[in-house]
């Protein structure tokens, strides 16, 4: 996964736990895809400001990650659930019936 489209979805799992400072600055930063300068100037706070707030909030965004792994869930059901749409389009109806439980099994184990 690119690192933008890491940022993007570490945010819109726990963006609501960042401040409203720091999340208007790194939406700008993710969603509206400005430069430093432009936030800094709309800010009014220096481009090493926006830098510094920004890598903060990765921080923060990451450890999140790593003690709740919700992002990590999230990758691993959509994943599985890609694989039951390909089972349904091969041709078997038994043995398709048979992956897609197994599948849906290890879905509700992760929940």
């Amino acid at each position: 996964m690119n690192g933008l489209l890491e940022q993007a979805l570490l945010y819109d799992f726990y963006g609501e736990l960042l401040t409203e400072h720091q999340k208007e600055i790194y939406e700008q930063f993710i969603s509206e895809d400005l430069s430093l300068s432009e936030i800094a100037e709309t800010a009014g706070i220096s481009r090493q400001g926006v830098h510094d707030l920004i890598k903060r909030c990765n921080k923060i965004l990451e450890g999140y990650e790593e003690k709740l792994h919700l992002v990590e869930k999230f990758l691993s059901i959509k994943a599985k659930v890609q694989r039951m749409e390909e089972l349904l389009e091969q041709e078997g109806a038994y043995e398709r019936i048979e992956h897609i439980r197994e599948i849906a099994d290890e879905i509700l184990e992760e929940l």
